[in-house]
């Protein structure tokens, strides 16, 4: 059974009851699981909650940490510069897998093969990277660059994040407009789905004028409310305007509904990410103002929240890690768009649609989980991609979970108290957006003798 650990044959021997599993699926998934497993152990060296505890109940607890040079206390095992080291072995691992996997399309090869298996060697070398990052010379030089590194990476991620946002707004209305050449189903769909996703969008700007702002003060609030709301108006405006039209006229209202919908999401958790503002009331005492006054009584049980919102975080990075690796978004970013020809209208439109029947006959059951290989002509994903997706998404994580630039101060207890750097990350990551989609309607205009795929 040592197959199960160091081969391909890994899921094909897990328990009966799992249902039957795509061997690309499986591969992604292990991935994820280290992903995962990572990102807890650094959500733990953040909590010192957890180091209380630890202190309190592992016995002998000083001479453990003595014994392993981790200092009196483990100082060295927690703490800001803890997560950066091991962040830094786990881009590593993914980086260097990332250079392996480069020009693999033939899941048959030896690079393929390693790719897909040898589970329990590639956890022993990610384990060894993470703790081999504690041994390096020089920390302080190291983690002067690495910051720097951290955050170039975080911020290539939360870019290919809005590339693929636009993307995917430009490709829903491209496959829907195509059903409606046929069927008039699709334009009474285009046009109510328009419809709800900008009545989403004023009423959350209503919502956060409300709540998020009064008669006096709060000026950072209205003024911000203010522009991305007229930002909105703007790129919807240009969405529609008899020039865009011309040279793209797949363009409308339902992909700047979508980018709406995000910038006011954006708009929302930037200005729930800014730290309070106080005033002096009548009794000279300092009351908060420029927030909602429910969201104070949230708070009131700071694990509680801290744990579901911090689960929430990561399981939203995971997903975005997974959808922007497959070989679809990986084409979109190098300007690779399907022929409008081949666009077939589905409700599911970002799903493959059903008929890949070569891949069922591909079956194998060895006394375990069924497996069915659906790479057995080519690979159904980019590997090298994947890998590099990953690569970013470990700085990502390693810049969100030290408060990127307040790391200082940084625990994971405090993880949703509002820091300058994360509100201006949002805002600005909101200002790319609309920048990025606004540029996909008036490139055309700008360099007609290219021609723009969207």
């Amino acid at each position: 059974q040592l197959a199960c650990c160091c081969g391909t044959a890994a899921c094909a021997l897990c328990c009966k009851c799992c249902p039957k599993i795509k061997q690309s699926t499986s591969t992604r998934f292990m991935y994820a699981l280290y992903f995962i497993l990572v990102t807890i152990i650094c959500c733990v060296m953040m909590s010192t909650t957890v180091a209380n505890e630890m202190k309190v109940h592992i016995p002998f607890y000083k001479q453990l940490c003595k014994g392993i040079q981790a200092g009196d206390t483990c100082e060295k095992l927690v703490g800001y510069s803890a997560v950066y080291k091991v962040c830094f072995g786990m881009a590593c691992f993914f980086f260097l897998f990332f250079l392996f996997t480069i020009k693999i399309n033939n899941s048959k090869s030896c690079r393929a093969y390693v790719h897909n298996g040898f589970w329990l060697i590639k956890l022993i070398l990610l384990a060894a990277m993470c703790s081999g990052a504690f041994f390096i010379p020089d920390q302080d030089t190291f983690l002067n660059a690495w910051r720097y590194v951290g955050a170039t990476g975080g911020f290539l991620f939360i870019a290919i994040q809005l590339i693929l946002l636009v993307e995917f707004a430009h490709k829903w209305n491209k496959n829907w407009t195509a059903g409606a050449n046929h069927k008039q189903l699709w334009n009474g769909l285009l046009a109510l789905v328009t419809l709800v996703l900008y009545s989403v969008a004023v009423a959350a700007l209503i919502v956060m004028a409300v709540f998020y702002t009064r008669s006096e003060g709060c000026m950072y609030n209205k003024i911000l409310i203010g522009v991305n709301g007229g930002l909105c108006l703007f790129v919807s405006l240009v969405a529609i305007s008899p020039c865009v039209q011309n040279r793209q006229p797949h363009s409308g209202l339902l992909q700047s509904g979508v980018i709406s919908c995000y910038v006011m999401y954006l708009t929302f958790s930037a200005l729930s990410s800014k730290p309070p503002e106080t005033i002096l009331d009548e009794n000279n005492q300092n009351i908060t103002i420029c927030v909602p006054e429910f969201s104070q009584g949230l708070h009131s049980d700071e694990n509680l929240v801290t744990g579901l919102g911090t689960t929430i975080l990561f399981c939203c990075i995971l997903y975005s890690c997974l959808t922007s690796t497959t070989r679809a978004s990986s084409e979109a970013l190098r300007g690779i768009y399907a022929a409008p020809e081949t666009e077939v209208a589905r409700c599911c439109f970002c799903c493959m649609p059903d008929g890949d029947v070569d891949a069922e006959e591909h079956t194998e059951n060895r006394g375990g989980q069924t497996v069915i290989y659906d790479e057995k002509k080519s690979t159904v994903y980019s590997y090298a991609y994947f890998h590099f997706v990953f690569f970013l998404a470990s700085l990502y994580v390693m810049m969100t979970v030290t408060h990127w630039f307040h790391y200082e101060s940084a625990q994971i207890e405090k993880f949703f108290t509002g820091t300058w750097s994360i509100f201006w990350i949002k805002m600005v990551s909101c200002w790319v957006c609309v920048f990025l989609y606004l540029w996909t309607l008036i490139a055309p205009l700008c360099c007609p003798t290219r021609q723009f795929s969207v």
